[in-house]
């Protein structure tokens, strides 16, 4: 099953975002080091405003699937607060390519969080939050992976419990088939008896029962 466009949208926009964080590192870092940042400071000039394009194609997407129906009010919520997170990314990118903030503190990081404190140091992700342990020295796609692969055996456990509740279920009806049939056999044979204590044989006719 392919993936909603927006989302794809929203993924390649978030890696966007990354793309930038890590120029402005580098293009910080060539400003420390003697280097010649103008040909990176472009690069950044046209990836900003490219930024900008890809929030307004989100913001434009999701208004028209919200207004046509086609999603649901709780997902419409849920990616207007994504549009949120995007908007707030892109004026801290502006601003710190600007030098109006400072750089934060550089760690690896994705995009799905805040920044750091103010600071120095060298590494390849300036955007840095705490991460644990299990996505430490991961690069971003294999931290997308790692998270696909959680939700596919979340979804395979509960693929499984729904097998497993489907077949107690046809297994309760058979043996609820079974307990008809026998009480249906049950209450024949009473039948019989019945009509043969009162001196009748299963065709209407009495018997001669000896004194």
């Amino acid at each position: 099953m392919s993936q909603d466009p927006w989302l794809q949208n929203y993924d390649a926009t978030c890696r966007l975002a990354q793309e930038i964080a890590e120029n402005i590192h580098e293009r910080n870092r060539q400003h420390r080091t003697g280097g010649n940042p103008a040909k990176i400071n472009m690069t950044l000039r046209a990836s900003l405003q490219k930024l900008k394009q890809n929030i307004a194609q989100l913001k434009e997407g999701l208004l028209r699937s919200s207004s046509s129906r086609r999603i649901m009010q709780s997902e419409a919520d849920r990616r207007q607060n994504l549009i949120d997170g995007l908007l707030t990314r892109e004026k801290q990118l502006n601003a710190t390519f600007k030098g109006d903030i400072a750089e934060p503190e550089p760690s690896r990081s994705t995009l799905m969080g805040g920044g750091g404190a103010a600071g120095g140091g060298s590494t390849t992700n300036p955007w840095l939050i705490e991460e644990s342990e299990e996505t430490k020295g991961l690069s971003f796609g294999e931290i997308k992976q790692q998270q696909q692969r959680i939700i596919d055996a979340q979804d395979a456990g509960l693929d499984a419990l729904a097998a497993v509740i489907s077949r107690q279920k046809t297994m309760g009806q058979e043996i609820g088939n079974e307990l008809d049939e026998q009480n249906a056999s049950v209450h024949g044979s009473i039948c019989v008896v019945m009509h043969v204590s009162m001196g009748e044989t299963t065709s209407g006719k009495k018997i001669k029962v000896s004194p």
